[in-house]
């Protein structure tokens, strides 16, 4: 049984080219990788059957819970192709969105076969192009056709990406390639469906009715407007990432810090997981090393809280996929390790309502820090018990015994839960004993140990979380 206790937030990395064969993906799980991510914005569905394959026979060789995360690609904004193939955009010059996916006549003619966009956008909204390289501001627009003044100029060629910060898209998060790769994803066996392209709370309804609760749905914060309705969105999904790359694009890159601090405080206060994601470590997909600025980036997220951080170039493309992994695990021990770490997770604990399964959760962190136990063991059916244990951030491992394969994945994403399949017991008493006996074969608890428990009454029951035990391991 392969345990993994030297850190508390989790890392996700992105399978690509670069790591996709049985054996880097045991190199960069061993490094540090506790859920692997399956981008399905590339490679075709035989690539991620495959790896899908090897992340499975590792996790049976080594005898651990390993997620996988299917992210899938959302609707794309893209310019079609240019007369030229290339276009020179100067400052102050005047240019023309034509709806379609021909050339048009002019040689500042764009075609954009998007008519969401002719709906969506007003005089005075602006357009980014190419990750906001370029800026233009919309003067007039018809159904047909936008006007546009070149705010900031640059070079632009085909298919280039397309941001409309301002606007609100009346098109579906989930394109027909998207519900394809679903239902291929949710066949194949994932634990998380990342949702891209999320801008209110009523797209997490319709992709909560074709996943049902076959995996975790994450929602991908990456459009101003799920900033609006962010509330009704955690209560909606699973869990939330952040999105920084697109979000970074559509909002002031200035604003991006808080908004992460923001998302990363509603989500502890839902008890709902929160990844960190995009260019964290982005020097590293051609560098042996990151930049310090990089190193601080990670772990400025481990001091906010987060529940997990991702690569995504950096392990599906770069150079130094499991050297990546390492630096990332290493930042993150480092940090929490540090003496402002604890003072800071603490300061920022949210304030709860208190309910009997959160004050139960909230009193095991407390006993057991006070009775200095090595562990908190959380049975739980649906993962509830373990997750409001993990909000209260205590400095200790939480082992989360579950009789869920699927579940014991899915909790390999979640900060401090060491995650480990078990039988269910017949009754509360042989429960208890099997805790003490898991907690010692996987080296988290000694004879002599004091260690904390916590239930649900019924005993197995989804959803309750409502006993707490200490119990001391014995000898045999």
């Amino acid at each position: 049984m392969f345990i993994r206790s030297n850190r508390r937030a989790k890392i996700v990395a992105t399978v690509g080219p670069a790591s996709n064969s049985p054996e880097k993906l045991r190199e960069m799980f061993l490094a540090g990788v506790d859920t692997f991510r399956l981008n399905f914005s590339h490679g075709s569905h035989e690539d991620h059957a495959a790896s899908y394959r090897h992340i499975r026979a590792l996790e049976k060789e080594l005898g651990a819970a390993i997620g996988i995360l299917q992210d899938l690609q959302g609707p794309k904004i893209r310019i079609g192709v240019l007369s030229d193939g290339r276009l020179d955009l100067a400052k102050g010059a005047a240019i023309r969105f034509l709806c379609g996916t021909e050339p048009g006549k002019g040689l500042l003619d764009i075609p954009l076969a998007h008519r969401e966009i002719f709906a969506a956008v007003k005089p005075g909204d602006d357009l980014l192009i190419d990750d906001g390289r370029v800026r233009v501001r919309t003067t007039a627009v018809s159904n047909e056709q936008i006007d546009a003044e070149v705010i900031v100029g640059g070079q632009i060629s085909n298919r280039k990406g397309v941001n409309i910060p301002g606007a609100v898209l009346d098109i579906s998060p989930l394109t027909p390639k998207d519900r394809k790769d679903l239902e291929f994803g949710l066949e194949l066996g994932v634990d998380w469906v990342a949702l891209s392209f999320v801008q209110k709370a009523r797209d997490m309804i319709e992709a909560r009715s074709l996943v049902s609760e076959r995996a975790g749905l994450i929602a991908k914060i990456e459009k101003p407007s799920a900033l609006d309705e962010i509330d009704d969105i955690i209560r909606l999904s699973d869990g939330i990432m952040v999105a920084r790359g697109d979000l970074g694009v559509e909002i002031p890159p200035e604003d991006v810090p808080g908004r992460q601090k923001e998302l990363i405080r509603a989500c502890r206060r839902a008890a709902k997981p929160v990844i960190v994601a995009t260019q964290m470590l982005d020097s590293m997909v051609s560098s042996p090393t990151p930049t310090r600025a990089e190193a601080s980036d990670v772990a400025g997220a481990i001091y906010d809280g987060a529940d997990a951080v991702m690569l995504s170039a950096e392990s599906a493309t770069g150079s130094f996929p499991v050297e990546t992994v390492e630096i990332m695990s290493r930042i993150i021990e480092k940090t929490e390790k540090h003496k402002l770490y604890r003072p800071i997770v603490e300061a920022t604990e949210p304030e709860l309502i208190q309910t009997p399964p959160h004050a139960v959760a909230q009193a095991a962190a407390g006993v057991a820090v006070a009775l200095q136990s090595p562990l908190i063991v959380a049975f739980t059916v649906s993962g509830t018990t373990a997750l409001r244990i993990s909000r209260a951030r205590p400095p200790l491992p939480i082992l989360a015994l579950t009789p869920c394969e699927q579940v014991a994945r899915q909790l390999s994403l979640l900060w401090g839960i060491v995650a480990v399949k078990a039988e269910t017991a017949t009754d509360y008493e042989r429960s208890v004993d099997n805790a003490k006996q898991v907690a010692k074969e996987t080296g988290l608890a000694r004879p002599g140990d004091q260690i904390v428990v916590v239930s649900g009454f019924p005993f197995a029951t989804k959803g309750s979380t409502n006993n707490l035990r200490v119990a001391e391991v014995g000898q045999g």
